[in-house]
């Protein structure tokens, strides 16, 4: 199993001193989230501080960027790492785009996510293999590259997309398209082996392609800590951040196939009025045993295999680092995550 931790959220000053740590932690990956701030940015930092991880976006909002923007951050992201970008991309919901990022919503997002990788991978062929382009699709079109802004071919010309997979089109979209999937956190085991494997799998067959040939990234929430009081206390935040995502109807089919579906409706309504802090309270202790890996350091890598082991191949994961003591830990946990 890979393991990934994210880069710093606070500011782009901190990226470079925390991606080498990383890499010295012994990760196999560095994540930037678009929280706040751009995520190709530290990314761009990382490449030029590291020398051994990936650097995924997890992930870039796609349609408020059009697609030649995003290829040429790929492209440059990708020359100056050599070959170690993630490409993450995401839709986002309807309100998220419309109203924060002014960005409109003329159709179902699926067929556009297909089209925009189509055409991102028409646009990197054609600066490799300086080709003319002649992409003609539904909603982007792609016929115009002069030299002069062709940045030319580099070393590592194929860019991982991963996309973000919650319902059934987009994990068939994964199994036909993708180089791999980043699951939400809001995501249990039995969606995942009910839902998301079976669509991506059939996807990928009816392309040539197997389930082996995609990266699976994953693993939900995971409460850990020190001891048993740690624990407990992460479980109430994490309770707060599933209501959070439960109230979103567009991820209701994970809480339908537990019979849960009245719980978004009555968390939508929640949101809707303004009661954030009563939204955990719906969280009961069977769903959060569902959508969260639980148990102390001593037990929690046991756990994630138990329960991800031959499923999902890359997961986020890290402990808070106060002394020498912990840096130790974290480099043990990490070690035994790796041997999954």
């Amino acid at each position: 199993m890979k393991v990934e931790t994210a880069l710093p959220i606070g500011g782009l000053d901190q990226v470079a001193a925390a991606a080498r740590e990383a890499e010295e932690m012994g990760y196999d990956g560095v994540l930037s989230f678009e929280v706040g701030h751009d995520p190709f940015l530290p990314l761009a930092i990382a490449a030029e501080h590291t020398e051994r991880v990936t650097l995924g976006s997890a992930v870039a909002i796609a349609f408020p960027r059009s697609p030649l923007t995003v290829a040429q951050m790929a492209w440059d992201i990708q020359a100056l790492s050599r070959g170690r970008l993630l490409l993450g991309l995401g839709t986002q919901v309807k309100g998220h785009n419309e109203r924060r990022y002014s960005t409109p919503w003329p159709s179902p997002p699926g067929p556009r996510l297909r089209e925009y990788i189509l055409v991102l991978r028409a646009i990197w062929a054609s600066w490799q293999n300086k080709s003319r382009p002649n992409f003609r699709g539904k909603h982007y079109t792609y016929t115009l590259m002069t030299p002069f802004f062709n940045p030319g071919p580099i070393e590592h010309p194929h860019i991982a997309i991963h996309i973000s997979a919650v319902n059934p089109y987009m994990c068939r979209l994964v199994g036909e398209l993708c180089d791999g999937a980043r699951l939400h956190s809001f995501c249990t085991p039995k969606y995942l082996r009910e839902v998301i494997l079976p669509n991506m799998e059939a996807a990928a067959k009816k392309a040539g392609r197997s389930l082996k040939d995609i990266d699976i990234s994953g693993g939900g929430f995971i409460i850990t800590g020190e001891t048993e009081e740690d624990v407990e206390r992460q479980r109430q935040a994490i309770r707060a951040q599933i209501a959070f995502y439960g109230s979103t109807r567009t991820y209701k089919g994970v809480l339908d196939i537990h019979g849960w579906g009245d719980t978004c409706l009555r968390l939508h309504r929640l949101a809707a009025a303004g009661k954030w802090a009563e939204m955990g309270q719906e969280i009961s202790d069977e769903m959060l045993d569902q959508f969260a890996v639980i148990g102390t350091y001593d037990e929690i890598a046991a756990r994630i295999k138990e329960r991800w082991s031959g499923i999902v191949n890359r997961i986020a994961f890290a402990v808070p680092i106060r002394n020498q003591g912990d840096k130790e830990r974290l480099k043990a946990l990490i070690r035994e995550l790796q041997a999954i």
